[in-house]
């Protein structure tokens, strides 16, 4: 077997088609569809075709002028994605722009689903959101909280394309929607052209298990193909691994499509594992090329130390010192932004050639 040949041999996870319905149909348990089940039988029968048919994307075109193939068939859907992260790209480029701060809201709590209160990640952001537009910059919260309490939202788990081969692991991400598989309504199409507009980006998440929140993690994995991924899927035929291993060999140039933003990190707990999330968030970042606002950009600070759950809220509203710690992380991001536009922020290093790209 050659070095390069893709490796086979796993169980094939395919549904027989009894399997299938049970599945597709399980989504209409509510008595108030009681009444079309006949429909719902159709459409199951619809879906199951596509999906024996691996009917991943049905809405295709030609790539076009521009591609490597201008022939092959490109989704609709990414296309759709690819040319919303150029306009996002051209905004970013716009000097005559107010500077665009994106502010990650990372827990999964809040009011609108099971937890029944806010986050007080949500409140911490807050803080930020305000003083970045005080200060004339136009600031978005993303908060990911959405993924729970939100109908239709969705962020797909990496495939790791990119262990394959980056050249496999298309930017952006091409794995989603699989209609097929019934894999739709990815946030991420969305998501990317936030991170690709801002000039600063600002973290805020609590600590889960000595680690970051499952949606932060679910986002981060996807951002994979933000940092050497391939913006031309037409060179590897859609997904064939075989030939994007050849492309890699032939030498890849792993363009970091995020590079140069400034960040900030802000990590909270209640008991432990903040310094650790602070540091691995803030390697992440580094590692795709994007700029450290500042050692008063990264915190991790502990809200009611080892106190009840239930007065957390109560002990956020004694803590000035980490608010006013919050506040001076979104200054210093502020002020890194807008030097890094004036052309003053030195980044040492940034434009020397890697000798070993990951």
């Amino acid at each position: 077997m050659k070095d390069t040949e893709p490796r086979q041999g796993m169980p094939s996870p395919t549904l027989d088609e009894t399997t299938f319905r049970e599945r597709f149909l399980s989504t209409f348990r509510d008595p108030a569809f009681d009444a079309l089940r006949a429909q719902l039988e159709a459409v199951a029968g619809a879906a199951w075709d596509g999906y024996r048919h691996s009917r991943k994307s049905p809405a295709t075109r030609k790539a076009g002028p521009g591609f490597a193939d201008p022939d092959y068939d490109l989704a609709v859907d990414w296309i759709e994605a690819r040319d919303a992260i150029h306009a996002a790209q051209a905004r970013h480029d716009d000097a005559g722009a107010a500077p665009r701060i994106l502010i990650v809201v990372a827990s999964p709590r809040s009011e609108h689903t099971c937890p029944g209160e806010m986050s007080k990640t949500w409140r911490l952001a807050a803080i930020a959101r305000e003083l970045c537009i005080a200060d004339g910059l136009s600031a978005e919260m993303l908060d990911l909280s959405r993924l729970a309490s939100e109908y239709g939202r969705h962020i797909h788990p990496c495939k790791a394309c990119f262990s394959t081969s980056p050249a496999q692991c298309h930017w952006p991400c091409s794995c989603y929607p699989n209609y097929a598989l019934g894999q739709t309504q990815d946030w991420m199409n969305e998501i990317y052209p936030k991170w690709v507009e801002a000039q600063g980006v600002m973290l805020v998440t609590p600590v889960h298990w000595y680690q970051a929140t499952s949606p932060l993690k679910l986002m981060m994995d996807r951002l994979v193909c933000a940092d050497g991924g391939n913006p031309d899927p037409s060179r590897t035929h859609g997904k064939d691994a075989a030939k994007a291993k050849e492309i890699e060999l032939e030498g890849w140039d792993y363009p970091r499509h995020l590079a140069g933003r400034i960040y900030s990190v802000v990590v909270h707990g209640d008991a432990e594992g903040a310094e650790n999330v602070r540091r691995a968030l803030s390697d992440w970042l580094s590692s795709m090329g994007l700029l450290d606002a500042g050692h008063a950009a990264q915190i991790d600070r502990y809200v009611g130390y080892y106190e009840p759950y239930a007065t957390s809220h109560a002990a956020l509203d004694k803590d000035d010192a980490i608010r006013c710690e919050v506040g001076n992380a979104a200054r210093t991001l502020i002020e890194a932004v807008r030097a890094a536009r004036d052309g003053g922020l030195i980044a040492a290093g940034r434009d020397l050639k890697e000798p070993r790209p990951k």
